[in-house]
């Protein structure tokens, strides 16, 4: 018997623990200051911007903590977790006695109860109880969805009541909270967030992960077909434009351009317009200019291709390009770097920056080169999000708003009209209970001794309490 009893003590010990309410305060609590941590230090920065911010040691100290992306480490989902079970558990545990009351059958009425009450209504009216129960009984129905009449020595009774269910508003709020949770700890346990950078023309099925820098591949491919990008009269980015397509088993399924916070969403996964690059081109269009006769060519040439010059002025051949080139200690940006072979003569390395269409000049050799012209490429980065929990989290705001409603704007009401004969005259008896919003309550005693008076026999009345 007693190794019997021991599962069933253990089972109580867990749930007193998870019902506890001073347990729901530290949770709260340590979360708060999770939070405030959270906030102060930076999420997933490189590891070397921390290294550098906080030295060796705390490094160490923080990396171990999971202090860097705390909102999915381990011990803040436990956290999480825990403050879920809480409240299901201390839900649970003060449902009974509501559940009883809301589904008592038939519901108990207690005269003595409503008779204490402090607010009530009181007034005679010219008809026996007899004759009043049979006029006030049908407008009472009206009014509450239970109504029910009981014989005492003294008097008669009619009882109502309306909104028992309401009573569950409070735990229907501690249900979204709940969701919350749950939706919070489904996007930490399932979600990732990563980036990615498409050229204009290529697709992908990859992403890399931001927190672990892994590649994860998608189950589709995601192209960029085309990115442009605007600029204001300082230079400034004013808008930057993609235009995606989805493609599945290389067929596209869905296209959509994206612009800064208005992604495009495929299977639960997120594609945001986060940044963007320019590539090097891979074409130049070229000028070639004789010295001895003025005479100006233009060729084509794609980087590593090699052409032959007119006038025997030699080969020349575009080698490669660089974003960034130093002259004279100033950096003259973006740069074809080129090999010119005369017919005669050692080959020569020629720069020609995209900007100085004329920098060729300076060399004063028999021919001028300069570009007119080139391919801009650009790639656009996009951050890629993926919380399988935000339908639980909209799910849970909904489920709040509806249980706020329930609780703040509605109540369970029960309503006592006693008759009893007072001389030739009844004496009439209004009171109401209800289980919140006292205030309320009394408008809606005087509002239904308003609407018993209107039914006659009435001669005064007035309020007790």
């Amino acid at each position: 018997m007693e190794q019997e009893a021991l599962p069933s003590d253990y089972l109580n010990s867990i749930r007193k623990f998870f019902s506890s309410v001073r347990l729901t305060v530290i949770l709260l609590l340590s979360l708060a200051a999770a939070s405030v941590i959270g906030t102060l230090i930076p999420q997933n920065e490189s590891p070397a911007a921390y290294f550098q911010q906080y030295g060796e040691i705390f490094y160490r100290i923080f990396y171990a903590l999971g202090i860097f992306d705390m909102y999915h480490s381990w011990w803040f989902q436990l956290l999480m977790l825990m403050l879920t079970l809480n409240i299901a558990v201390c839900s649970a545990d003060r449902l009974s006695a509501t559940w009883k009351i809301i589904f008592a059958n038939p519901p108990k009425f207690t005269l003595s109860k409503f008779r204490n009450l402090s607010h009530k209504y009181e007034f005679e009216a010219e008809a026996s109880p007899e004759e009043l129960k049979n006029r006030y009984e049908p407008v009472i129905s009206k009014l509450f969805t239970y109504t029910r009449v009981e014989q005492t020595a003294e008097s008669i009774c009619i009882f109502a009541e309306k909104g028992r269910w309401t009573r569950l508003g409070v735990y229907i709020v501690h249900l979204s909270v709940i969701l919350l949770l749950l939706g919070s700890l489904i996007g930490s346990f399932f979600g990732f967030e990563g980036f990615v950078n498409i050229a204009e023309g290529e697709s992908t099925d990859h992403i890399r992960l931001r927190k672990s820098n892994e590649i994860k591949k998608l189950d589709f491919e995601i192209r960029c077909d085309k990115f442009s990008v605007s600029f204001y009269d300082t230079g400034a980015p004013k808008e930057y434009r993609s235009g995606l397509t989805v493609l599945e088993q290389g067929k596209p399924v869905l296209h959509r351009d994206i612009i800064v916070n208005d992604p495009l969403r495929y299977r639960g996964i997120n594609f945001f317009q986060s940044n963007y690059g320019t590539l090097p081109p891979k074409k130049a269009v070229l000028s070639f200019t004789s010295q001895e006769t003025g005479m100006a060519y233009t060729k084509e040439l794609s980087v590593g291709e090699q052409t032959e010059l007119p006038e025997k002025m030699g080969q020349f051949k575009i080698e490669k390009f660089t974003g960034s080139y130093s002259f004279m200690g100033q950096d003259i940006s973006d740069v074809f770097i080129g090999t010119l072979t005369p017919d005669k003569g050692e080959p020569l390395e020629i720069i020609l920056p995209i900007r100085f269409p004329s920098f060729d000049k300076m060399r004063k050799g028999n021919i001028v080169i300069g570009v007119t012209d080139c391919e801009h490429h650009y790639y656009t980065g996009l951050q890629v999000t993926k919380d399988p929990g935000v339908p639980v989290v909209y799910a849970g705001f909904a489920v709040m708003i509806l249980g706020f409603f329930i609780t703040f704007f509605m109540s369970h009401r029960q309503l006592c009209v006693e008759l009893s004969a007072s001389g030739e005259h009844s004496k009439v008896m209004i009171a109401v209970a209800a289980n919140k919003n006292k205030m309320g309550t009394d408008i809606q005693v005087k509002k239904i001794s308003q609407i018993l008076s209107k039914c006659g026999y009435n001669i005064k009345a007035k309020k007790i309490g």
